[in-house]
């Protein structure tokens, strides 16, 4: 695959979780948390984003959310659990994003806030457009996605490389 061909990376927050008396890394998630993530699941899969890799949070509420919203795929694709995004912040995600290997195109991350909405604002840079917009508005709530394109290689993610070309939350 060739570096000048666009790259997606989609940021999806874990669905809506419980507050039992657990480690916060433990918690599962509520029962709107299922249903969330199965609504999130479908909105991904009609997005027609071919997925390569899922990178998801070790924490119990985002393998969850994962595992109700890929079975809503056509097609599985590879899923890594990186301890890295749990609690990270939007410098580490990056870290992490830029060890992707060249030949994967389109990379799903699963992961928590702040680090979501930070990191899908420090990418998108200053960018005025609707979905920009729009999550500037609603936030990142539980169960949202943003997506976000870019060229180059995944060493050359950084700040204001990409553009925020779809924004999802379950209230929309």
């Amino acid at each position: 695959m060739s570096v000048a061909e666009p790259r997606r990376i989609t940021l999806f927050r874990h669905a809506k979780a419980d507050w039992p008396q657990v480690s916060d890394h433990e918690r599962p998630l509520a029962e709107r948390g299922r249903k969330e993530a199965a609504e999130a699941g479908r909105r991904l899969a009609d997005t027609g984003i071919p997925f390569d890799q899922a990178l998801c949070s070790t924490a119990q509420r985002t393998r969850e959310t994962w595992k109700l919203a890929v079975q809503e795929f056509p097609q599985r694709p590879k899923t890594v659990y990186e301890e890295r995004l749990y609690e990270a912040s939007p410098g580490e995600l990056i870290a992490v994003l830029n060890e992707t290997p060249d030949d994967l195109r389109n990379v799903l991350v699963i992961g928590h806030n702040p680090g979501m909405q930070g990191l899908a604002e420090t990418l998108a840079g200053d960018a005025e457009d609707e979905p920009r917009e729009h999550m500037g508005r609603r936030g990142f709530p539980t169960a949202a996605f943003a997506v976000l394109t870019f060229t180059g290689s995944w060493k050359s993610v950084e700040p204001g490389v990409a553009t925020l070309a779809d924004y999802w939350t379950p209230a929309d």
